[in-house]
């Protein structure tokens, strides 16, 4: 399985959790120009980014250490994007969905609610 495949299955965990979690979707793989958002949902009057990782679970690194700081300015920038067009006012959080795959094709998925802080 490449690394292309192993994202795109472990987004559709994602999706599935959050769906399972009470999460209204909002948009998948949004883009703006060369920076993206994996996931954008809504829950109790808040705005949702989140960044999904995921490894193969016999990886050397966990996928809760790929949201570099690089990464996480991406997502700000994005997200102001998004923002911008959708005229949100309320509150926003970026959590992060930490997916493992396994051998098997199991997916184990890790919510982890305000992954990082932002500072608009």
């Amino acid at each position: 399985m490449t690394a292309a495949e192993t994202g795109r299955m472990g987004e559709r965990a994602a999706v599935d959790y959050l769906r399972r979690e009470g999460f209204e979707l909002c948009d998948l793989n949004w883009r703006s120009g060369r920076y993206e958002l994996d996931i954008v949902a809504h829950k109790a009057g808040e705005l949702h980014i989140v960044e999904v990782k995921t490894r193969r679970a016999d990886g050397l690194t966990a996928p809760e250490d790929a949201l570099a700081l690089q990464k996480q300015r991406a997502l700000l920038h994005a997200a102001r994007a998004y923002i911008a067009r959708s005229h949100w006012m309320g509150e926003v959080r970026f959590d992060l969905a930490a997916v493992d795959c396994y051998p098997d094709g199991a997916m184990e998925v890790r919510f982890i609610p305000d992954a990082f802080q932002c500072h608009w």
